[in-house]
């Protein structure tokens, strides 16, 4: 019986002491504590560089619900996550004080009201644990995640990887959904209309129409389709010579990913990336000034053998990898 978690220990980099993940060759991962890859919570540690927050709130989808149960399942899947990325040749919870910084409490019954209290945790919980990777959770974070950085840093680039372009207007009397966060940002001044990028959009839309109307926000487009003609290498270089200098948050919808590698989730479309794809490009984010993250739509639910849930937490690991270079 372990009463007291054997968490492994070291010096950042700038000489301060750090508590990295549960040595889980004492505690078996499977008996280990429910945060983010083993990592301590914030109220151990009390403040971080880095942390990981959820927001399990789902009440501004369009279709099928359930990302609510989006950090649980990417929590769960996050445990077989070791110290060094071996890609990115990082430790990322060595190199600074990495923490679990839990779940906001929202209410589901009503989606501005749970905006506001999102914006007022994120903004508490950036001051005690610095870059944040946000676990959703529907789309509709990334707005109040936006809002929050903004103040910090000005207008931001979105580098926005998803199947659908989420800069859709009001839908059934409600102006703020999953489908609309980037519309609502942009209609707010808080993007930067030269550095913003949707990867991976594909499916049906409404009309000609939707693609206009997101140009006129400022968003540059990368289809799914393009992957077969330009090649990762060839995106990639797209999206640095896009966002380099700027300020950028990156938004990975879950659905970015052909439904064979992320069938757990409320809209899933086929023809979209592979794990591989993504994690690429992730990982070639390293000289862009990366101010925060999100991983969104993972729905448990309809997920088989945890697939999505693994995809989400090694997408946030790349992220926390990248901040720890």
């Amino acid at each position: 019986m372990t009463l007291e978690l054997p968490y492994t220990t070291g010096v950042s980099r700038d000489g301060r002491p750090v508590t990295g993940q549960v040595d889980f060759s004492q505690v078996p991962r499977f008996a280990g504590p429910g945060t983010f890859a083993g990592l301590p919570s914030l109220a151990e540690v009390g403040e971080a560089q880095a942390g990981v927050i959820g927001i399990p709130f789902d009440s501004g989808v369009t279709f099928r619900p359930g990302a609510r149960f989006g950090p649980e399942g990417i929590r769960g899947a996050s445990h077989l996550i070791r110290p060094y990325n071996v890609e990115l040749d990082s430790f990322p919870f060595a190199a600074h004080q990495v923490a679990d910084v839990g779940n906001l409490a929202v209410t589901p019954f009503g989606v501005d009201r749970a905006v506001e209290a999102m914006l007022t945790g994120l903004a508490a919980a950036r001051e005690r644990a610095g870059k944040l990777v946000l676990l959703g959770g529907d789309h509709t974070i990334a707005y109040p995640s936006i809002k929050t950085l903004a103040r910090h840093h000005g207008p931001i680039s979105v580098l926005h990887f998803d199947a659908h372009i989420d800069t859709f207007g009001t839908y059934f009397g409600a102006a703020m959904h999953h489908g609309t966060p980037f519309r609502r940002a942009s209609e707010e001044g808080l993007l930067d209309p030269e550095g913003c990028m949707h990867v991976g959009i594909r499916g049906p839309l409404y009309g000609p129409q939707d693609l206009s109307e997101d140009r006129a926000l400022g968003f540059q487009t990368v289809h799914s389709s393009e992957f077969s003609t330009t090649g990762l290498e060839g995106i990639l270089e797209q999206m640095l010579r896009r966002l380099d200098g700027r300020p950028v948050y990156v938004s990975v919808d879950i659905d970015v990913l052909d439904p064979a590698f992320a069938p757990g989730t409320g809209t899933p479309e086929p023809g979209g990336l592979t794990s591989r794809e993504l994690l690429y490009l992730i990982r070639g984010l390293a000289p862009l000034n990366i101010v925060g993250a999100d991983v969104v739509e993972v729905a448990p639910a309809y997920d088989h053998a945890d697939v999505t849930s693994l995809a989400a937490a090694h997408v946030a690991y790349e992220f926390l990898s990248l901040w720890g270079r």
